[in-house]
């Protein structure tokens, strides 16, 4: 069984800082792509930074030049910081991740059950 398990949401002011968290952990043979994802309320989800195996990062447009996506291998966790916040970041964040478990070595997505981030004075 694979789980990824997002931390680090919470409440911060427009112009303030946060960083996200996302373990995963279970029957991991190998991780491919890390990313990022957020729903905000009414709209549909999208994706916010994609990072790679190699360390290759793709973002949206609206966050480029303000979150920072980063991974460490060796503990199978990827990272999103976030600086520059603005109302229009609050969401809900979800990790994924392409694995491939122990049990059949097929690659699969997973998904974090999410994280809220509000930005409001």
């Amino acid at each position: 069984q694979v789980q990824l398990v997002e931390s680090g949401g919470g409440l911060v002011q427009p112009g303030g800082s946060l960083r996200l968290s996302c373990a995963a952990s279970g029957s991991i043979s190998s991780i491919n792509t890390m990313g990022w994802y957020r729903q905000a309320p009414g709209k549909q989800r999208e994706l916010v930074a994609m990072i790679t195996s190699g360390g290759t990062t793709n973002y949206a447009d609206s966050v480029k030049g303000r979150f920072t996506a980063s991974r460490d291998n060796t503990k199978n966790t990827v990272y999103l910081q976030m600086n520059s916040l603005k109302p229009e970041d609050t969401a809900v964040y979800y990790c994924s991740a392409r694995i491939r478990d122990t049990r059949d070595y097929k690659w699969m997505d997973y998904w974090g059950k999410g994280s809220l981030v509000t930005v409001s004075s």
